[in-house]
């Protein structure tokens, strides 16, 4: 990875100073794919930003055998995230062994003292999660939803507010779009094989924005650290820089309705003219 990359700072100031955000989320790359540039501005903005994946990502696929030469993916995926979470300036990242492909199957009272810990490990001052559609339907994301809704249930009065990331529909189909009719991509662009109007489909509206147009060359290059993911066919290596501003440069965040005592925190971020 390049230390420049690493090294290279955005505006932010210091409004979170002393805050914890907690990021709760199923495989390596959702991070930086749902809300890498909130992630980065966060960490720029004085926060400690933790992420926590659930699992692996052992099942995923993989855009070039070659980069696995021994098979294990899980491992060459965690070793992604953690070159990914230091260009984003994460702090610390906790990686769990929970099945991939099975997190609404498989050991969901285990997934969630799992999360129930982190909470009590790292006393977040806010929480970031999938919405209840997962961004895009997946299953696994959909259980890290239920079960995070259900370990900040837990904590009563005294959980930490919660916010769930979203995404506009058709996003995806823009930003597929405007690579192909711009450059010369390959004409077999795809977002892991997944039809780009799944993402963002029948999600509720957001309730803030959070600018991140200064951090989006983090957040793509955050994305690109995960190569097993992001191979020659995902338009996320063909985006340019003046598309990644127009397409990447807004993150999308409800908060959730389950009542918190404590300050509202990631809308610090947002700057006033970007509420909706």
């Amino acid at each position: 990875m390049n230390d420049d990359v690493c090294a290279a700072r955005g505006p932010g100031g210091g409004v979170l100073a002393g805050r914890t955000i907690l990021g709760v989320f199923a495989h390596p790359d959702d991070e930086s794919f749902a809300c890498g540039g909130t992630l980065a501005r966060a960490a720029d903005a004085g926060a400690r930003v933790v992420l926590f994946c659930a699992s692996r990502g052992e099942a995923g696929s993989t855009s070039d055998p070659a980069l696995v030469p021994d098979g294990d993916l899980g491992l060459e995926r965690t070793a992604e995230l953690h070159r990914a979470a230091a260009v984003l300036g994460v702090a610390d990242v906790v990686v769990m062994h929970h099945a991939d492909g099975q997190l609404r199957w498989r050991d969901q009272l285990t997934l969630a003292a799992d999360i129930v810990a982190a909470f009590q490990r790292y006393q977040p001052d806010a929480v970031i999660t999938f919405a209840e559609d997962g961004l895009y339907w997946h299953p696994d994301h959909i259980a890290v939803h239920e079960r995070t809704n259900a370990s900040i249930r837990s904590l009563g009065d005294d959980a930490p507010p919660l916010y769930y990331v979203t995404l506009p529909p058709r996003r995806m189909r823009e930003i597929l779009e405007a690579i192909q009719t711009s450059r010369s991509a390959p004409p077999d662009l795809s977002f892991w094989g997944i039809v780009p109007d799944a993402f963002g489909l029948a999600a509720q509206p957001p309730t803030f924005v959070v600018d991140v147009s200064d951090w989006t060359a983090r957040k793509l290059e955050a994305l690109r650290c995960h190569r097993t993911q992001v191979g020659a066919d995902n338009p996320f290596q063909w985006i340019d820089a003046e598309q990644a501003r127009r397409f990447l440069g807004m993150e999308y965040f409800r908060r959730s309705p389950i009542e918190s005592r404590r300050d509202a925190v990631l809308e610090l971020l947002a700057d006033g003219n970007l509420r909706v």
